[in-house]
């Protein structure tokens, strides 16, 4: 039997308080939520979220070895936070004494994107100085998540987290590194985030952001474009799929990103990957049959769920179902199907697990003609083969 490969998700951790909104559909929540207005609820759904929960949880349910490394405040909100972790995912959780837990109150009335109300917690002073590095040797990939979201990986132009990461780097481990959005008004958003990603992408193998928070970053134009386009409505519906994910895909190859996966939201998923030579310096969680993947530029449309009652850890799903495949030696395209699949099936429940299906319940419904939301992409050809687009 093949030996599993090793997985590590570290970083940002939270409690999830999500109220439960009725039937009430609406364009924007101000036609929801007034001063003075009683909305009634239907109760509130209460889970363990952030990369490290979501991600982590669904790789484990997944079928994936993994281990949990993040920081808990020593309160009630810790506890409870804990209280929805095995024992072996609890073995390498940090619990403070001087930070409180963080959490996010997620508004996801139907008909309009999430909006999160964040409290970043014990995640701002979360340091190497908090990680078992003995542990992380032993791993083939170090999946971490959210740095936008923890005041000590992002200051001082990232430091922390570039000394992170190409400390883990060194091992001989592959590096995978999510992000977050970033709040205008947050001291995230006057770091320079360019800066930060030139810092630290050669020091990782495969770099997940979603499509957001990858403008914001590097091409603050391209997101302002966006937004114009977009009018406070979802800022996904304002990229266009042929030339901007291109676009922000060159800059990220051009700072040594290898393997880049692009969360697309309902549109789907962007795969762009380096030339040969730069894939060949991944560590011991890379792909198998690594030439197969070099020089991709494929876009996945997403599969189409049977009801959407919150995108609450779609994103981080997405990713665990990716990386899971990818450490099982799946192919690109494999790969790339399952992460659609599983992102689709997420938003069908209220939290981040619930929803979720195994490879082969996926692998199943895909056979039966599971329906796709449609994407068109004029300079693109699409592959009946493969069932994707290829540029």
């Amino acid at each position: 039997m093949k030996q599993k490969k090793k997985i590590i998700v570290c970083g940002h951790i939270c409690l999830d308080i999500t109220p439960v909104f009725g039937k009430q559909r609406c364009e924007s929540l101000s036609e929801l939520l007034s001063p003075g207005k009683l909305v009634h609820m239907q109760g509130a759904d209460v889970h363990v979220g952030g990369c490290v929960a979501n991600t982590g949880l669904a790789i484990k349910r997944l079928g994936g070895e993994v281990s949990l490394m993040g920081k808990v405040g020593n309160d009630a909100f810790g506890r409870l936070a804990l209280s929805f972790l095995d024992g072996e995912s609890k073995k390498h959780m940090l619990v403070s004494e001087d930070s409180a837990t963080s959490y996010s109150v997620v508004l996801a009335p139907e008909g309009i994107d999430r909006i999160f109300l964040h409290d970043p917690g014990a995640n701002d002073t979360f340091s190497s100085e908090d990680l078992d590095f003995d542990k992380i040797r032993e791993a083939d990939l170090f999946h971490f998540g959210y740095p936008p979201l923890m005041k000590r990986m992002y200051r001082n132009n990232g430091q922390e987290l570039a000394e992170l990461l190409e400390r883990v780097y060194q091992m001989g481990v592959s590096v995978s590194l999510d992000m977050a959005a970033i709040d205008a008004a947050s001291d995230a958003a006057e770091e320079n985030w360019k800066a930060i990603l030139k810092r630290v992408l050669p020091y990782v193998d495969y770099f997940v952001p979603s499509a957001e928070e990858l403008a914001f970053m590097i091409d603050r134009e391209l997101y302002r474009q966006w937004e114009e386009k977009t009018a406070g409505k979802e800022l996904i519906q304002g990229i266009d799929l042929e030339k901007d994910l291109t676009r922000l895909s060159d800059q990220l190859l051009q700072m040594g990103a290898k393997v880049i996966l692009i969360k697309c939201g309902a549109k789907g998923l962007y795969l762009r990957t380096a030339k040969g030579a730069m894939l060949s310096t991944m560590g011991r969680g890379a792909p198998e049959q690594i030439e197969r993947w070099a020089d991709l530029e494929l876009f996945e449309e997403c599969f189409l769920p049977e009801q959407v009652r919150s995108g609450t850890g779609a994103g981080d799903t997405t990713i665990a179902a990716f990386l899971t495949a990818v450490m099982e030696g799946r192919t690109w395209n494999q790969s790339m199907k399952l992460a659609a699949g599983t992102g689709a099936c997420c938003v069908e429940a209220f939290d981040a697990l619930s929803g979720l299906r195994s490879f082969e319940e996926l692998e199943e419904k895909m056979e039966r003609g599971w329906k796709k939301q449609p994407v068109e992409l004029l300079s693109w050809e699409y592959s009946t083969a493969d069932k994707c687009w290829k540029k």
